[in-house]
C-alpha cells in the first residue's frame, strides 16, 4: 500500500507546509514515487503471469474484494504515472502555480488515484478510483483555468458522469452472476450474447468518452485549451490512458462475447477520428488546440489496435500510450513556454523564435520529429505495429490509418515552422529555464531508449499480455 501512500500523504501535507518550500516539496514526493516503483519495477520478476497481489480483504456481504495488485501491465502503468508526473511537476517549477497548496495537493490526489485504478484487482474499487480521479482534474481545471472556462468543463463533466453511470451498470450486471467484484471472478462470468453486449456497450460508452473516441470527442478541445497548462499534460498524458488500459484489462476479458459485434464499429470510429481529427488540427491557429486534435488522431490509432485484441497489437498500444504520454507533455510544455513569454499561443502571431532561442529550437524540433514517428524513436515501433495490425485486419483500413503519418507531419511541422522559423516578430525570447530544459531532455531520453530498446516493454508486458489472451480465448465463446 506504500505506493498509494506515498502521494496520498504528500497531498495531505502539502497542505500545511510553508508555501515558499512546497515547489520543493513537492518534486519530493514525485521523486520518492517513482524511485518506490523502481524498486517494485526492479523486484517484479518479468517472466511471470502471476498478479503481485498488494492488498485483499476477505469475504464480505457485497462481494467487495478490495484486491489490489499488479502485473507486467500493471507495474508498466504505475511506472509510466509517476514518470509522467515528476516531469509535471519539474516543468511547472518555475511557475506561479507550483507554490499554490491547493493545486499540489490536487496533483498528488490524482496521482493517487491513477495509481489506484492501475493497480485494482476489483471491479467495484476500480470504478472508486476511476471517480475519484476525476475530482482534482475538476478543481484543477476550475481554479487555476482561463475566464471562459465553467461552459467547457461543464461539458466535461456531464459527458463523463453520463460514461461513468454506463460503467456501474455493466459492473453491477456482471457482479450479479459473480460470487464477487474480484477480477478474477468477473472474468470466469459465462454471459449470453445479448447480456455481454449490454455489459461491453457500458463499458465503451465510458471508455470512449475519456479517451476519446469520435463522435464522443465533443468536450475535449474545449477543455484542454481552457484547462490550465498542467491541468491539459494531466489530462492528455494520464487520464485518457486509463480508458485505454480498461480497454485492456476490463471491458473486452469481462465481455468477450460481444467482441466480434463491437470490434468492426469501435475499429471504424478510431480511424476515422484518425483522419477526422488530423484535418481539423491542420486548421487550428491556436497551438493548444491544435495539439488537441492531434491527440484525438493518436488515440483513434490506439484504440483500433486495442481492439484487435492479439499480442502485437495490445504490446503495440502500450508502447504508443507511453510515446503519447511523452510527447503529448512535451508538446504542451512547449505551447506554454511560447505562451508565457510572447503572451500568444496563436500561429498567425509567431514566428522567428528560434533565433533567439536556439535550445527551446531543438527541443522543440526533437519533439516534433517524434510526434511524427521518425526511426529510432518510441512513436516509431508504435505507430509501425500498430499500423502493421490495422493491415492484416483489412487492407483498406490499414491504409486510412497510415495517413496518420501525413497528417501528423503536415499539423505538426507546420507548427513549427510557424511558430519557429521567420522573421523575428519580437526582439526578446528567454531560453529554457534550467528545469524546462531538465524536463524536455528526459522526455526526449526516454523517447529515444525506448525507440532503440523497445524489448525492454515487450519483455516487460509480454507474459501478462499472454495470460489475458488465454483467459479471453477461454472465456469467450467461438
Amino acid at each position: 500500500m506504500i505506493l498509494l501512500l506515498i502521494p496520498s500523504l504528500f497531498a495531505l501535507l502539502t497542505l500545511v507546509v510553508p508555501r515558499n518550500v512546497i515547489r520543493v516539496f513537492a518534486l519530493v514526493g514525485g521523486l520518492a514515487s517513482l524511485i518506490y516503483s523502481c524498486t517494485l519495477l526492479c523486484g517484479f520478476n518479468q517472466d511471470t503471469t502471476q498478479v503481485v497481489t498488494l492488498f485483499q480483504l476477505g469475504q464480505n456481504s457485497i462481494g467487495f474484494s478490495g484486491k489490489m495488485g499488479y502485473d507486467g501491465i500493471g507495474i508498466f502503468m504505475v511506472m509510466l504515472t509517476n514518470v509522467i508526473t515528476l516531469i509535471i511537476l519539474l516543468s511547472n517549477y518555475n511557475r506561479e502555480v507550483s507554490q499554490n497548496k491547493l493545486f499540489t495537493s490536487m496533483l498528488f490526489l490524482m496521482q493517487a488515484a491513477l495509481l489506484g485504478v492501475f493497480i485494482s484487482m476489483d471491479g467495484l474499487l476500480f470504478y472508486i478510483f476511476w471517480e475519484i480521479s476525476l475530482i482534482p482534474i475538476f478543481i484543477i481545471a476550475l481554479s487555476f483555468g482561463e475566464s471562459d472556462r465553467k461552459a467547457a468543463l461543464t461539458k466535461f463533466f456531464i459527458y463523463t458522469f453520463v460514461g461513468s453511470l454506463a460503467m456501474l451498470a455493466s459492473l453491477i450486471a456482471i457482479k450479479s452472476y459473480a460470487n464477487s467484484f474480484a477480477i478474477e471472478d468477473l472474468m470466469a462470468v459465462e454471459l449470453s450474447a445479448k447480456t455481454a453486449f449490454w455489459v461491453f456497450g457500458g463499458f465503451f460508452l465510458a471508455f470512449a468518452i475519456k479517451i476519446p473516441l469520435f463522435p464522443f470527442h465533443t468536450w475535449q478541445p474545449n477543455t484542454y485549451s481552457k484547462a490550465p497548462m498542467a491541468g491539459t499534460m494531466l489530462l492528455s498524458a494520464l487520464m485518457l490512458k486509463m480508458a485505454l488500459y480498461g480497454m485492456i484489462r476490463w471491458m473486452v476479458p469481462l465481455a468477450p462475447e460481444a467482441l466480434n459485434e463491437f470490434q468492426f464499429p469501435i475499429i471504424v470510429l478510431g480511424i476515422f477520428g484518425v483522419v477526422y481529427a488530423g484535418i481539423i488540427a491542420i486548421k487550428q491557429a491556436d497551438m493548444k488546440r491544435l495539439f488537441a486534435f492531434a491527440s484525438i488522431s493518436h488515440v483513434g490509432l490506439i484504440a483500433a489496435g486495442i481492439i484487435l485484441f492479439d499480442k502485437d497489437n495490445i504490446t503495440a498500444a502500450l508502447i504508443q500510450m507511453f510515446n503519447h504520454s511523452l510527447v503529448a507533455v512535451g508538446l504542451f510544455l512547449a505551447v506554454d513556454v511560447i505562451e508565457r513569454r510572447m503572451g500568444t499561443r496563436t500561429l498567425g502571431e509567431l514566428g522567428g523564435i528560434a533565433k533567439l532561442a536556439p535550445k527551446f529550437a531543438f527541443m522543440f524540433a526533437a519533439l516534433s520529429l517524434a510526434s511524427v514517428s521518425v526511426p529510432f524513436s518510441s512513436g516509431f515501433i508504435g505507430e509501425f505495429l500498430l499500423i502493421k495490425g490495422l493491415y492484416s485486419y483489412s487492407w483498406v483500413i490499414g491504409l486510412i490509418a497510415g495517413t496518420t503519418l501525413v497528417f501528423g507531419a503536415v499539423y505538426t511541422l507546420r507548427a513549427y515552422q510557424l511558430s519557429m522559423n521567420g522573421a523575428p516578430k519580437i526582439t526578446s525570447f528567454e531560453d529554457l529555464s534550467w528545469n524546462e530544459w531538465i524536463a524536455f531532455f528526459i522526455i526526449m531520453a526516454i523517447i529515444v531508449v525506448i525507440g532503440v530498446c523497445p524489448q525492454m516493454i515487450i519483455d516487460l508486458v509480454g507474459p501478462s499480455i499472454d495470460q489475458l489472451l488465454e483467459t479471453y480465448k477461454t472465456n469467450s465463446i467461438i
